[in-house]
């Protein structure tokens, strides 16, 4: 790992390892830790620069002979609802959503668990102690939240880890019951989070990194107005309409 200091702040890059969305590839990122100074500006800046949080730090791609992840937000002011995203919504409408504090439970990481071994087997994440799935959750320096979706029965149907910022709405990660897959609960919580900024006032909603060769970031593409970073700065990208493959946000 190499390390090097801009403004001020350290960042670090990592050393080359095999890429898990694009086959035959090999994947580096720039990492820093969100402890340097004011966490939650830091955050933000690096956010609006195409960074990710993941626990205390933050990190961007920075594969030198790949610039595949796009980092994408949905425009919230003018996103369109679907014929398709109305049935979701019909199709969940009995789901309520509540935000609750980071803090980790056995429900929550019970269904993180059957969501993983469903969709990821044999991942990384797939094998996931409790001890890891709280610091996943609990590990935060900046205002987070986890969004609960239960179902008439107060039981837990799905879940999404969120960053809170002045412009907009992170979706960290979110999971949520496999044997209720044809219920699209991953556009729905999508959904239900576009319905929060609309609450709150916010223009985005970040969902991480689109990769046109990668099949599970494929659903982002379903979501529109969707603005892409480049050099240039965030833009508006058209894409075409991808199948409903909802489920983690990278």
């Amino acid at each position: 790992m190499k390390s090097y200091r801009t403004d001020g702040f350290v960042f670090h890059t990592t050393a080359p390892a095999p890429c898990p969305y694009l086959p035959d590839r090999l994947e580096r990122k720039v990492v820093t830790e969100l402890s340097q100074g004011d966490a939650s500006r830091f955050h933000e800046v690096l956010s609006r620069s195409g960074f990710r949080r993941s626990h205390a730090i933050a990190y961007a791609p920075a594969c030198p002979d790949c610039q595949a992840c796009v980092p994408v937000r949905i425009d919230v002011e003018n996103f369109v609802e679907t014929r398709a995203f109305r049935r979701v919504r019909r199709a969940n409408r009995e789901l309520s959503a509540a935000p609750c504090p980071p803090l980790a439970t056995g429900e929550q990481h019970r269904l993180f668990v059957a969501y993983q071994e469903a969709r990821h087997a044999g991942g990384d994440m797939a094998a996931m102690s409790f001890h890891e799935f709280r610091s996943m959750i609990e590990d935060t320096p900046i205002h987070s939240l986890v969004y609960e979706f239960r179902d008439a029965r107060e039981e837990l149907a799905a879940a999404v880890l969120t960053d809170v910022m002045t412009d907009g709405l992170s979706a960290v990660y979110s999971f949520f019951r496999p044997d209720m897959r044809k219920r699209s609960l991953g556009s729905f919580i999508i959904l239900r989070l576009i319905d929060v900024c609309r609450e709150l006032d916010l223009p985005y909603l970040y969902l991480g990194y689109w990769i046109a060769g990668s099949r599970k970031m494929a659903y982002k593409s379903r979501f529109h107005p969707l603005e892409g970073l480049d050099i240039a700065g965030w833009h508006r990208i058209a894409m075409e309409t991808a199948p409903d493959e909802t489920g983690s946000s990278r």
